[in-house]
């Protein structure tokens, strides 16, 4: 069936500008002074009709399918949901929305599992597997000899559609060889199935494209009540300081002498840091994929999995009481390389599920989180792409996934340890495997909401200013149900 609703005749923004739109008698507009502005004034709610999706006067979409359903608008007509009505329940669903043709469109789409970055087109068929953002240019032509030219008194507008999360579900964009746009909804559990989604995807319009974003997101936080935008996010302190991170470095052979050396040459080239990001590297691993004595197997390294909330050896001493490069213990490294280097903030690496390969569920000291070894399966959408060979390693060796259940004291163990090492805060990557373990586990929106409160939870306890900082995770599943986290690691 197709739902549609009445057009309002007027809309009442609540976003302030400096320009508003007044309506003429005649009809169009006139602006007024420098009091209001908003990229969202006198909206007409998308709706259906004729098979065509109608979005402010415009034709977005053609040739729309019986059973694409229309939300009531929402913010007085300024946008809407669109969704869909299947045959069968299912836990993954594919449904057209229609052909999208003549629009000059810009989307972010996912690459890989973990990285968004963007493409432009002018048709559905230019729209990737994955597209978590799709904006349309509208502009009027008229005819002039020999061709066409854009009508100088209907200035563009633009229309953004942002697939969301509906339910226990991940919605995508996609387009086919036909220019037909598609949604794909999945819940990652072949257990938790349906066949009914009414808000997979939000429409708005705007005149403006860099305001009708932050705004189609402000009604979103209201709406959905799952996450908080940007200006609703306690900004942590390292925003204020130029900062180093280790990675391109050293990647996994990071070491105290090394963080030394780099901090005394930025230093003496006139960028002394304020803020240091020690990543991976410093983490107690053990990886039964690695022989001593023989070469390693390319990629063997993210089958190390966690065996301990503490240093590794290189940070401090060991057993037999001899010390790497001077370091005793992390919190006498970090405490003098502050002292040394006047560093404000010191911040570690680790993965979400604790280390790449996870946590070890025979370790002595992580037995308690009661990991299981779980085989990531990706979405046939994210296996379009380029492979990524962190994942295919990850599937190969396995992920020692902490039970959910046990999620917060695994978190909070870390953090309080690295508390008491004089550590500020922490950077949380390999966020997005959550949904390829989904299964058995109510699918990966479930999974990533019981992670994600338990992580902030954590944080909130444990550091102050909100201090982390999120990577590998620009999926729905992230950006939609985020508290307090602030900004995402591109």
């Amino acid at each position: 069936m197709i739902a549609s609703f009445p057009t309002p005749l007027r809309l009442r923004s609540p976003f302030r500008c400096p320009r508003p739109l007044f309506p003429r008698e005649n009809g169009g507009c006139r602006r007024r002074g420098w009091t209001w502005r908003s990229s969202m004034c006198l909206a007409a709610a998308p709706f259906v009709k004729d098979g065509a999706l109608r979005v402010n006067g415009r034709e977005a979409l053609t040739g729309v399918p019986q059973n694409v359903v229309v939300s009531p608008p929402l913010m007085d007509g300024a946008a809407a949901f669109l969704g869909a009505v299947a045959d069968r329940e299912d836990s993954r669903h594919v449904f057209k929305l229609g052909v999208l043709r003549d629009y000059r469109l810009l989307c972010l789409f996912r690459f890989k599992i973990w990285w968004m970055i963007p493409r432009v087109g002018t048709a559905g068929s230019d729209v990737p597997f994955e597209t978590q953002m799709l904006l349309l240019e509208a502009r009027q032509y008229e005819a002039v000899d020999g061709g066409v030219r854009e009508a100088a008194a209907d200035p563009a507008f633009y229309i953004l559609f942002l697939p969301v999360l509906d339910g226990d579900y991940s919605s995508s964009l996609q387009g086919n060889s036909s220019d037909e746009l598609e949604f794909c909804i999945e819940s990652g559990d072949p257990a938790t199935t349906g066949s009914r989604f009414l808000e997979a995807v939000f429409v708005s319009h705007g005149s403006n494209p860099f305001d009708l974003m932050k705004e189609s997101m402000k009604m979103l936080e209201k709406h959905k009540g799952t996450f908080s935008v940007r200006e609703h996010k306690m900004k942590p302190g390292v925003l204020d300081y130029f900062g180093w991170c280790t990675w391109d470095a050293f990647y996994f052979d990071v070491n105290p002498q090394g963080i030394e050396d780099g901090l005394k040459s930025l230093s003496k080239g006139g960028t002394p840091p304020k803020f240091l990001l020690i990543d991976d590297g410093w983490q107690d691993t053990s990886n039964e994929f690695q022989k001593e004595g023989e070469p390693a197997a390319e990629g063997s390294q993210y089958g190390a999995r966690l065996v301990s909330v503490k240093e590794n050896n290189k940070f401090r001493r060991t057993a037999d009481g001899a010390s790497n490069n001077g370091a005793t213990s992390l919190k006498d490294f970090v405490s003098n390389i502050k002292q040394t280097y006047g560093l404000r903030y010191v911040y570690v690496w680790h993965a979400l599920m604790g280390y790449w390969g996870g946590v070890s569920p025979d370790a002595a000291e992580t037995k308690k989180y009661n990991s299981k070894l779980v085989y990531p399966v990706q979405s046939p959408g994210n296996l379009s792409h380029s492979r990524d060979l962190t994942m295919d390693c990850m599937e190969k060796y396995g992920v020692g996934m902490v039970d959910p259940e046990k999620a917060f004291d695994f978190y909070d163990d870390l953090h309080s340890y690295l508390m008491s090492q004089n550590i500020d805060g922490v950077k949380v990557d390999v966020q997005n495997i959550l949904e390829t373990i989904g299964t058995s586990h109510g699918g990966r929106v479930s999974l990533a909401h019981r992670f994600h409160e338990a992580l902030e939870k954590s944080i909130a306890k444990n550091f102050q200013d909100n201090s982390i900082i999120c990577c590998m995770a620009q999926s729905t599943d992230s950006i939609y149900r985020r508290g307090i986290q602030v900004e995402q690691c591109f």
